[in-house]
C-alpha cells in the first residue's frame, strides 16, 4: 500500500526554554498554594481555600504539562510507531478533567456555605488574594507563548488564567466583607469561580476528546476534500475515507482510490497527494489504489 509520511518537527531551543519556564511556574505555584491554604484556614475564608485548591491544581497541571512536553519530544520507535506527540493531548485531557472535578467540589462547598455562612477575615483574604493574582499573572505570562501551539500548554495556561480571575473575584469579595460585613459574598464568589472553571474546561476538553477519538479536524471540510479528490484526472471513485489528527498539528488521511484507467497510477497518486498537501495541509496520506474491476464490495464512502 502506497504510503507517504512527513515528520512534524519542533525547534529544540524553544522546547528547552519552554521546559525551564514551566519548571519555574511549578515552583512558584506550589509555594503560593501553601501560603493560600494557611491564610484561608486562619481567616476562615472558603473562597481563599477554594482559590488555593484551584492553584494546587494549577501546579499539578504544570507538572503534567512539563512531563508531557518531555515525553512528546521522543521520536517514533518500534513500540510507538507514530511517536509520542499525543502525550501532550493525554496530558491536556487529564488537566481539563481535574478542573471539572475541582469545579464540582467547589460548587458543593459553596452551596453548603450559603446556608451556613462563616466568619471571614477580610483583610487577610484581600492581601493573600492580591499576592496570588500577581503570581498567577506572572505564571500565565511565562507559558503564554507556548500555549498558542500546544493543547497541553493551553490547558495549563487556562488553569492559571482562571486562577487569576478567581483571585480578582476573591479580592472583590473580601473588600465587600470589609465594607459591609456581607459574609454571604464568600460562598457566592466561590460559586462564581466554580462556574467559570467549569465553563472554560468544557470549552477546552471537547477538541481534546475529538483528537483522541480520531475525529476529523474541525478545520477540515470533508465535502471539499472529496470534491477535490473526485476532480482529479484518473479518479473514478473514493471510498473507505478516514481523516484524523495523528498529533495536534498533523492531519492524516487514508482512503481507497478507484482508478478509471485513463491516467497512470503513479500520476494519480502524485496528484492526489499534491492536492491534499497544497489545499488541505494533509501531509500524511495512505492510499490504496484500485482498478474498476477490483473495487471493494459494499464499500462505504466514510469508514470501513
Amino acid at each position: 500500500m502506497p504510503n507517504d509520511h512527513h515528520g512534524h518537527h519542533h525547534h529544540g531551543a524553544d522546547l528547552d526554554l519552554g521546559d525551564k519556564r514551566v519548571a519555574l511556574a511549578v515552583a512558584v505555584n506550589f509555594l503560593l498554594t501553601l501560603v493560600q491554604i494557611v491564610a484561608g484556614v486562619i481567616s476562615g475564608s472558603l473562597a481563599l481555600i477554594a482559590d488555593a485548591i484551584h492553584n494546587l491544581s494549577d501546579a499539578l497541571s504544570l507538572v503534567i504539562a512539563f512531563f508531557a512536553r518531555r515525553i512528546g519530544k521522543r521520536p517514533a520507535d518500534p513500540q510507538m510507531t507514530f511517536g509520542y506527540g499525543r502525550a501532550e493531548v493525554v496530558a491536556a485531557l487529564i488537566n481539563y478533567t481535574t478542573l471539572i472535578v475541582v469545579a464540582f467540589y467547589l460548587t458543593a462547598e459553596g452551596v453548603q456555605r450559603l446556608f451556613n455562612p462563616a466568619e471571614v477575615e477580610g483583610w487577610i483574604v484581600v492581601v493573600i488574594a492580591a499576592v496570588a493574582l500577581v503570581i498567577d499573572t506572572v505564571t500565565a505570562l511565562l507559558i503564554m507563548r507556548f500555549s498558542k501551539d500546544s493543547v497541553n500548554m493551553r490547558a495549563a495556561f487556562l488553569h492559571n488564567v482562571a486562577d487569576a480571575l478567581g483571585s480578582v473575584a476573591v479580592i472583590v469579595g473580601g473588600t465587600l466583607i470589609l465594607l459591609y460585613d456581607w459574609r454571604l459574598v464568600d460562598p457566592i464568589v466561590t460559586l462564581l469561580i466554580a462556574g467559570y472553571i467549569l465553563w472554560h474546561s468544557w470549552q477546552g476538553v471537547v477538541p481534546v476528546i475529538r483528537i483522541l477519538m480520531l475525529g476529523a479536524p474541525e478545520d477540515t471540510d470533508l465535502d471539499l476534500v472529496l470534491a477535490g479528490l473526485r476532480g482529479i484526472d484518473g479518479v473514478k471513485g473514493i471510498h473507505h475515507l478516514h481523516v484524523w489528527r495523528m498529533q495536534e498539528h498533523e492531519t492524516a488521511l487514508e482512503s481507497h482510490v478507484v482508478l478509471d484507467g485513463r491516467v497512470a497510477a503513479e500520476v494519480v497518486k502524485r496528484d492526489v497527494k499534491r492536492l491534499l498537501r497544497d489545499q488541505f495541509s494533509i501531509v500524511h496520506a495512505v492510499l490504496e489504489l484500485e482498478t474498476a474491476g477490483e473495487t471493494c464490495d459494499d464499500a462505504r464512502l466514510i469508514g470501513h
